[in-house]
């Protein structure tokens, strides 16, 4: 990396019921989430990577690697999310898409 590369060091995941967000992250992911107040969760992961891809609507997406694609899908439904876009293999990776317990749609991909 060079000196002059921005790196990501924050995302924001945002939504009703923080307790819900919470126990989500930490459930399906197993991310250490901190409460910091009224409102506000600090969540710790071990680290953070990203693209850009062309579509018709503006959006923001976390993937996120898993171990086990299937697993982490049973969780995520069994922690309140649901699957909008099940597991596919696009040739690199073979990845799949959750809504969290908000609706923010999370990409679970299994190298």
């Amino acid at each position: 990396m060079s000196d002059k590369q921005a790196v990501i060091g924050h995302f924001d995941v945002t939504g009703p019921e923080l307790d819900r967000l919470s126990a989500f992250y930490g459930t399906v992911f197993g991310w250490d989430v901190t409460s910091r107040g009224p409102g506000y969760a600090q969540v710790s992961t071990p680290q953070l990577n990203g693209a850009l891809a062309e579509t018709p609507e503006a959006s923001l997406t976390i993937g996120v690697i898993v171990v086990d694609l299937d697993e982490a899908l049973e969780k995520a439904v069994q922690a309140g999310g649901s699957v909008v876009m099940p597991a596919t293999d696009n040739g690199w990776v073979t990845k799949a898409t959750v809504l969290d317990p908000a609706g923010n749609a999370v990409t679970l991909i299994q190298k």
